[in-house]
């Protein structure tokens, strides 16, 4: 087979632009979830006005 060798040149500025478009910004670290308090009481709420379970019939 006969290889071809091609050779692609780029000017300085063409380089700069295809490096912003291929490296990921950096992600911003946020801080770490803070409890809420609050969550706890509606929480417990949801569980007691939950359904209960069926019980099973007696009788068969």
């Amino acid at each position: 087979m006969l290889a071809q060798d091609t050779r692609i040149t780029a000017t300085p500025t063409e380089v700069a632009a295809l490096g912003d478009l291929v490296v990921e910004p950096e992600a911003t670290i946020s801080d770490p979830p803070l409890p809420a308090p609050e969550a706890a009481g509606f929480l417990l709420a949801l569980l007691l006005l939950s359904p209960k379970e069926p019980k099973e019939p007696k009788g068969k």
